[in-house]
């Protein structure tokens, strides 16, 4: 929502001080430049993006409009994390085995809904757990493996941004290119009246405004809020590695839950006794289950 509260303020203000100086709103609706300015930017958008790129703004975008991972999001992870953990060190790494094909029918998994919606996490987890499964490969490979994975989704992710950070680099162009034909069209109309060519004149202006307040007022803001997001976002999948990675070298399920709770940005990481108190909570639960 904040994204959404950004861009009232930048419209209040710039429209605010206009009014504030005696302009007149009606003046700046100028259809013809809106065309001329959008289209080129999608046009360009449309040229220099793959289509999965696009979907893939347009999902970010999306996500904007929701809130980013919270604290409670987190302890859910380290919770879930624990339970998996525990039952690794009790009967094995094999047992993970039906939880990690069929995430939703998993009695650990269907107690956090809010984690399974995030499909690439849930894919990251099944993947990185089902290599300790296999056997055979050492913490620093296992590691370097999910470094690897994690490096390719950070920067498919961020491909979204930077196309939008180009087209916001280019609206001040396309404005000047807005800007340039209004002057044209004044041009042809030099012999005219007074009134006829000072609008004109203030048309062709308002091509310029409009590039460089859609630039720096909207798509490179825009742009960054995705950067932000997307890591963000990564920061559960960093949390994830942290534990795997812990319990991959025969860490105990609460000290492994514990690399993975120091993995977590500080502003939303739980702490240690919050963390301890959740998992001897689902410590609990796991042994009324199996008993």
């Amino acid at each position: 929502m904040l994204v959404i509260g950004g861009l009232i303020v930048v419209i209040a203000a710039v429209a605010g001080g206009y009014l504030w100086e005696g302009g007149h709103l009606a003046l700046l609706f100028q259809p013809g430049e809106f065309a001329i300015i959008g289209g080129a930017a999608a046009g360009m958008l449309l040229v220099s993006t793959p289509m999965a790129v696009l979907r893939a703004m347009l999902g970010q975008i999306q996500r904007l409009l929701t809130p980013s991972p919270t604290r409670q999001d987190y302890a859910d992870v380290l919770v879930m994390l624990y339970q998996l953990f525990r039952v690794a060190q009790s009967t094995g790494v094999m047992a993970l085995e039906p939880h990690l094909d069929n995430p939703r029918e998993s009695t650990i998994f269907a107690r956090y809904p809010r984690f399974l919606a995030r499909a690439a996490s849930v894919a990251f987890l099944a993947d990185s757990a089902r290599v300790i499964i296999v056997g055979g490969i050492s913490p620093h490979d296992f590691d370097h493996l999910m470094y690897e994975d994690l490096e390719i989704r950070q920067r498919e992710a961020l491909q979204p941004a930077s196309m939008l950070t180009k087209v916001g680099d280019a609206l001040p162009g396309f404005g000047i290119v807005a800007a340039v034909l209004g002057v044209v069209i004044t041009m042809q109309a030099i012999d005219g009246p007074v009134t006829e060519i000072g609008h004109k004149v203030g048309a062709a202006l308002v091509g310029t405004f409009l590039g460089i307040l859609l630039s720096y007022g909207f798509a490179q803001p825009l742009a960054s809020s995705l950067e932000h997001r997307v890591g963000e976002e990564l920061n559960i999948d960093q949390t994830i590695k942290a534990g795997l990675l812990a319990l991959h070298k025969g860490f105990a399920p609460a000290i492994a839950v514990e690399f993975a709770r120091r993995a977590i940005p500080d502003e939303v990481r739980p702490s240690f006794e919050e963390t301890e108190q959740l998992c001897r909570g689902a410590r609990g639960e796991q042994q009324q289950a199996a008993a």
